[in-house]
């Protein structure tokens, strides 16, 4: 505990700069007493309606709430929508100098609708808008990165598969990160583990591996003994990651696995396994988010990947203890490991 307590006391002051793909979520909550005479639906009675930022943005809000300065880099549409993400970052202390505003782009909302503690559906908003991320990235984006970068201790890349994150985008990025000596994680999308180069780490979850697995060459697969392309058993995990270490240039990968905890794979080091830390499982949304916060801004504290993957456990099991996407506190941090090692 004493060494965890001053790892978590280095995260103040920590400069983080966060490249992804931001996202405005909207939470309305309320309760449902009976169903819609126009059709099968329940009726939701509205109690309340707030918004807070999602996405590239919650990964920044966990970092913020944690102590660490926080630079977020993306963009938002010329609306209502883009303005107030802005807000809500700014009232969380979040830096938005590179935070670009693009007119005819459209932000990114999720509006989830929440009853009795129950989410009853999701809308998103979004189109399809890579001609617009293109010149911005050369423009505005890569300028912004290449600058700040220098004077930041770590780097996360956020990937949630909008149009933010290609080849090209994330080369440049891990290259200036490597050049400056400072980690660089990446929360994946699915299956384009291969396009994230020469990183520090990736912490993909069950479902996102599963899926990479699909890209990996077949014969590389049946060279290491690779037969399954689910990651059931504590042999296919252990099986995964040696592939995934061999096939990608990176030097770790945290594989979170839900109920079954995590799975930190290091070159030349036997896998670390970790128990969930969990209590109760109420949502997951945002635990990767939560994850790769806590997992890089240990590692810009000075922490092993050992010690930064299971700080990272620790927070992942209070956040899916609450409802929708929320940011991790100090104090839930260092209560939660108290808790769990008394």
């Amino acid at each position: 505990m004493i060494k965890y307590n001053n790892i978590i006391n280095r995260f103040k002051g920590k400069k983080i700069l966060v490249v992804g793909d931001l996202i405005l979520d909207h939470y309305v909550k309320g309760s449902v007493s009976r169903i819609s005479p126009e059709a099968p639906v329940p009726i939701v009675l509205q109690a309340e309606s707030f918004y807070t930022p999602g996405g590239s943005a919650n990964v920044a809000n966990n970092l913020s709430s944690l102590g660490a300065q926080v630079t977020i880099v993306g963009k938002v549409g010329h609306d209502l929508e883009g303005g107030l993400l802005k807000r809500e970052l700014k009232r969380r202390k979040i830096g938005i100098d590179g935070v670009f505003t693009v007119v005819g782009a459209q932000t990114i909302v999720k509006t989830r609708i929440i009853a009795q503690h129950q989410q009853v559906v999701r809308v998103d908003r979004e189109r399809n808008e890579d001609d617009a991320y293109q010149s911005l990235k050369e423009t505005k984006l890569w300028p912004f990165v290449d600058k700040r970068i220098k004077d930041c201790h770590a780097v996360i890349i956020s990937d949630y598969g909008k149009g933010m994150i290609d080849p090209d985008f994330v080369g440049r990025i891990a290259y200036a990160a490597n050049k400056s000596g400072i980690p660089i994680t990446v929360d994946p999308k699915f299956d384009q583990f291969k396009l994230y180069g020469k990183v520090t780490s990736i912490t993909p979850n069950k479902k996102e591996a599963e899926a990479a697995l699909l890209r990996v060459p077949e014969d590389l697969r049946e060279t290491l003994g690779v037969s399954s392309l689910k990651l059931n058993t504590a042999d296919d995990i252990q099986k995964a990651g040696r592939i995934f270490l061999e096939y990608l240039d990176v030097e770790s990968i945290l594989v979170t696995l839900g109920e079954q905890g995590m799975c930190l794979f290091e070159r030349g080091k036997a896998p670390f396994r970790i128990a969930t830390k969990a209590q109760e499982v109420f949502d997951v949304s945002g635990a990767g988010d939560t994850v790769i916060s806590v997992f890089t801004l240990a590692l810009a504290a000075g922490a092993t990947k050992r010690q930064a993957a299971d700080l990272a456990n620790y927070a992942a099991g209070v956040v899916v203890g609450k409802m929708g996407a929320v940011a991790i506190t100090k104090p839930e941090l260092l209560n939660a490991i108290k808790e769990q090692r008394s």
